[in-house]
């Protein structure tokens, strides 16, 4: 992802432990090469576990990097809600608003 879509805390976060960082970069790539999922589906799965932890920064992340990969604003959505029976009705409705924040701005609607 591009340096200058990262948020500001991060990128500082980034710069201060700088090594942790490049560790955690190569952990992602590591991770994703050991077996057969495409982007997309990485994504999508990555995004699911973002919105069980409710973790805002990392649904807007994952949907960022799903979008990237591929990846259709009704699969995302559908992604967050087939969580519903798993993580419950108020913490996919929040992950709702959190993709909200990424598909809106891409469809010009923020």
């Amino acid at each position: 992802m591009k340096k200058q879509k990262l948020p500001k805390h991060y990128l500082a976060k980034e710069k201060k432990f700088k090594e942790f960082f490049d560790a955690l970069e190569n952990l992602g790539k590591v991770t994703k090469k050991q077996g057969p999922l495409e982007e997309k589906t990485s994504q999508l799965i990555q995004l699911a576990a973002a919105a069980a932890i409710r973790s805002e920064g990392s649904v807007h992340s994952h949907t960022r990097r799903a979008i990237k990969a591929g990846a259709k604003p009704e699969e995302i959505y559908h992604t967050i809600i087939l969580l519903t029976s798993t993580i419950g009705f108020p913490t996919v409705a929040a992950a709702l608003s959190w993709v909200d924040d990424v598909v809106g701005k891409k469809q010009g609607k923020s």
